[in-house]
């Protein structure tokens, strides 16, 4: 066997191998601890990240909400808006028609309800003087109106 040399002193015995053995337990410890404390706080970090999103997402849901009213509100008015015109636009062209037809009516020489009221007015004042003319009372009663019967012919 081989025997030990003078001057050189066994690993155990060695004071630098002692201390390099010492950081590197110093270190694994170290990072233990390191690897530990990232789990903590990366769990508290997750934790945290978690509340801020779904505080996020409850002011996300609120701002969609109030654009949602914004929006309905918009639009009912635009509704409303849009309603108004088409009325409007309807009452004018209902009033075409009637000035259309009226004129085509009186073209033809159909009276209006205005001309029958006339005349009416008129043969009331007209029967009025022939009464007074003719010494009759205005009580008398106005002529009856004629009615016309058809018949069945029988075959």
């Amino acid at each position: 066997m081989v025997g030990k040399k003078k001057g050189i002193k066994s690993v155990a015995e060695n004071p630098v191998t002692g201390a390099v053995k010492d950081s590197a337990q110093q270190l694994w410890t170290a990072g233990l601890g390191a690897i530990n404390k990232a789990q903590e706080e990366g769990n508290k970090v997750i934790e945290n990240l978690v509340k801020e999103s779904q505080e996020i997402q409850e002011r996300t849901v609120k701002f969609a909400d109030q654009k949602v009213v914004e929006v309905t509100g918009k639009v009912s008015k635009l509704a409303g808006t849009v309603s108004s015109k088409a009325t409007q636009h309807w009452d004018k062209l209902e009033q075409v028609f009637e000035e259309r037809v009226a004129r085509a009516l009186s073209r033809l020489g159909v009276p209006t309800n205005k001309d029958v009221q006339q005349l009416a007015e008129r043969i009331e004042q007209l029967s009025q003087a022939i009464a007074d003319l003719t010494g009759k009372g205005a009580d008398s009663k106005p002529a009856a109106k004629r009615t016309t019967t058809r018949t069945k012919k029988t075959s």
